[in-house]
């Protein structure tokens, strides 16, 4: 890695005979201001509505698309240069990807919430549309034809009459730096080639072959290691600590300390380690954390003051049927379980800081670290760089703080800044713990007639957002930033609502979100967010309907859903899986359904699946798989079986294992032994996922469609093979032999 290189200008570009790529585009509002017709246009070109923010050809030919979206391993580069390479109609080997940097790509905020497809893919699709358009134009222009007589073709345009340019030479001395309109050229989605077809993702083979693909690889010259010191507890506050003692030892360069924030930085990583273990045992501390009760902490927190909101109120929820029935869910806190602890590299010079991060949300983190360091957005460069695991936000973002205020401390040196194992699990935001409670009314033909749905959670975003007190660092130093106040995230995606309210034909119903804005956990947002807890309580109480209805479970869901789009992934799940009514099995085997639409507006995922319970130990065996799935235009279908797949593996892992441990004083589950995940013995025996590709239809995104869904399926699936129904999890093996009696 070297030092950021300059950003391509206009003059610069043009010079070296190619088409302009911009690093900075006018805002929309600007254009809008300048237009005084501001229009709506397609994803997130609505943000970046220049041209050149999203495609570049150079004087070779070769193709640049530029995203805001953060490649978290869920293969959006793949899709994206599939997206481009369709209607530039280019080989997707030409083409190149720049991902989220603060200096190169247009801003699109947080890569999270599945929205990569909806925002960037939609955006590039209609831009690489767009230049299409411009390069058939200027065709036309040096060919002297009419455009109807031109086609775009492996990178270059064809007349009628065989005469073709090649886009390198018509790009020559040309600018992209257009404004984007509202309607795009399109192709028919008939005519595909590259979208819809399954391809290889880009970002694998590195992977596979140990190249160096992560942030924690990053190894530039003269870079220096450095370590941070966490307090023993929340709050906790830097009495003394012994400085002379570790700068004196082999390596180290520096101790920093500003306020109750402690790092040390070393020439070689075990120093820095060394001095960090040997900082922490001199510092002394005044511990004044206290956290609740864990046995009890669900109570807790459903008796603290909460923000209450109806998100739903039609009918009559006080209909009363021939049968009704009560129940309560809950999730315990989770932690991300990043394989790799969050790391950055992060280098000050010439009164410039530029960090190399893993954070999803680039551009707020650079707003945020500038405001923590007093510093201009202009003057912090951040460079999205892949971090082994994500999946929410975990501790990047403060791992970056970290690195940053290192790094200012020691100008003119690389920081290479990763926190410890047990640094990770005790201090990174954790998913909110959350309850819900539910009441449903059956009428004497089984269908249900009143609904009523009440959630408890704390947010789901204290994600740095401008104000750096959701910074870890920023809390504790001499000067400290407060955490802002927490909200919750608005329907009609929501955060401890997201999924609350249910999908199906009910009349009469009543869904309240009762947000809890004080947070006894530090949290913040974990794959899914409320869906995860919504979709399981929601999807096993559909199952405990069923049963009293005396219904099939999948027959029942049919007879509540209207929407052909769910209908036919419930169908299309049953189908591949062999679900059939009264199926007999052996003894501890059972089988489970779940569905959900994330978001109620997003993908639409079915999951059917089999496990076996040994009775005598509670242990439980996931067997066969099936998912069927639907996110629209499916771009990459081995993309969207990936994502899906791996949101089956780590919900079976939360809802069979994974719990957030603690103390009056302390988070207690601070590594691998104490913080249990799913080993690869005790993965599905096989996975198969069915993609429904929609030609034409809008992305609907696929990267937590199946965390509830997968939850709620191995719940059912226990409670069909033990004849006992577990609302709490997660689903250990000591509950489920608690719940069977053994």
């Amino acid at each position: 890695m070297n030092a950021p290189q300059a950003a391509l200008t206009r003059r610069t570009f043009v010079a070296t005979g190619g088409a302009l790529i911009v690093s900075f585009a006018m805002s929309r509002s600007a254009l809008a201001q300048a237009a005084q017709q501001p229009v709506k246009l397609p994803g997130s070109l609505d943000k970046a509505p220049s041209l050149d923010s999203w495609i570049g050809i150079d004087g070779n030919g070769a193709v640049t698309v530029f995203t805001g979206k953060a490649e978290l391993g869920q293969g959006i580069m793949t899709a994206l240069i599939q997206c481009a390479a369709e209607e530039l109609d280019v080989d997707p080997k030409v083409v190149t990807i720049v991902t989220a940097d603060t200096e190169r790509t247009a801003n699109e905020g947080y890569t999270a919430g599945s929205h990569s497809m909806q925002d960037s893919g939609t955006a590039i699709l209609n831009a690489a549309a767009q230049v299409r358009a411009i390069l058939i134009e200027l065709a036309a222009n040096q060919l002297n034809l009419p455009t109807d007589q031109l086609q775009a073709k492996t990178g270059a345009i064809v007349a009628n009459d065989g005469r073709s340019v090649a886009y390198k030479d018509l790009v020559i001395g040309q600018a992209l730096h257009r404004t984007a309109q509202p309607q795009s050229p399109l192709k028919d989605p008939k005519s595909f080639t590259v979208i819809g077809k399954s391809t290889q993702r880009v970002d694998i083979p590195g992977k596979v072959t140990g190249a160096p693909m992560y942030v924690q690889d990053l190894r530039p010259e003269g870079m220096l290691h450095a370590r941070v010191v966490r307090p023993p507890n929340y709050g906790a506050e830097l009495v003394s600590v012994d400085v002379a003692a570790v700068e004196k030892l082999p390596g180290v360069i520096q101790v920093v300390r500003n306020g109750n924030f402690l790092a040390v930085a070393a020439q070689r990583e075990f120093q820095a380690i060394e001095a960090m273990n040997l900082l922490a045992a001199t510092a002394q501390w005044r511990k004044i954390a206290a956290l609740p009760d864990e046995a009890t902490v669900h109570q807790f927190l459903m008796r603290l003051p909460t923000q209450d909101q109806t998100i739903v109120n039609k009918g009559n929820p006080a209909e009363q049927g021939a049968h009704v029935l009560r129940a309560s869910y809950s999730r315990p806190y989770l932690s991300h379980g990043s394989i790799g602890p969050s790391c950055a590299v992060a280098l000050y010079q010439a009164d410039k800081l530029t960090v190399w991060t893993h954070s999803q949300g680039v551009f707020p983190l650079r707003d945020t670290l500038a405001k923590m360091l007093g510093m201009t957005p202009a003057q912090v460069h951040c460079i999205q760089t892949e971090g082994a695991g994500c999946y929410g936000h975990n501790a990047a973002d403060d791992a970056a703080a970290d690195a940053a205020l290192v790094a200012r401390a020691i100008p003119g040196r690389p920081i290479r800044l990763q926190w410890m194992r047990e640094q990770e699990m005790g201090w990174e935001p954790f998913g909110p713990a959350m309850s819900s409670s539910v009441t449903g009314a059956l009428d004497d033909q089984g269908k249900i007639v009143s609904w009523t749905y009440e959630v408890w959670s704390n947010t789901h975003s204290t994600r740095p957002a401008g104000p750096p007190g959701n910074l870890l660092a920023a809390q504790y130093l001499a000067k400290p930033f407060m955490p802002p106040p927490p909200k919750e995230i608005p329907m009609p995606e929501g955060g401890g609502d997201r999924n609350a309210i249910p999908i199906y034909a009910i009349p009469n119903a009543h869904v309240v979100d009762h947000f809890i804005p004080q947070m006894p956990l530090r949290v913040s947002a974990l794959r899914g967010l409320g869906a995860y807890l919504n979709v399981f309580a929601i999807e096993s109480f559909m199952d405990e309907l069923a049963d009293a209805a005396k219904t099939d479970p999948v027959e029942f869901r049919l007879k509540h859903l209207t929407d052909p789009r769910a209908r036919d992934v419930i169908n299309k799940a049953a189908q591949e899986f062999g679900w059939k009514k009264d199926d007999k099995r052996p003894r501890g085997r059972g089988r489970g359904f779940a569905f959900a639409q994330y978001k109620n507006l997003a993908t639409y995922c079915a999951i059917a699946l089999e496990v076996d319970v040994e009775h005598e130990n509670g242990e439980v065996r996931l067997g066969r798989v099936v998912s069927a799935v639907d996110s629209g235009q499916a771009v990459n279908p081995d993309g969207i079986r990936n994502q899906i797949e791996g949101a089956i593996v780590q919900s079976a892992s939360w809802t069979l294992y994974e719990m957030v441990t603690f103390s009056r004083t302390d988070i207690t589950s601070r590594d691998w032994s104490s913080y249990p995940i799913l080993r690869f013995p005790n993965a599905p025996a096989s996975v198969a996922v069915h993609v429904i590709d929609r030609p034409g239809e809008k992305f609907l995104g696929a990267g937590e469609a199946g965390q509830g869904p997968a939850a709620a399926a191995i719940a059912n699936a226990i409670a069909d093979a033990t004849g006992a129904r577990l609302r709490d999890l997660p689903l250990t093996a000591t509950r489920i032999k608690q719940a069977v009696g053994v």
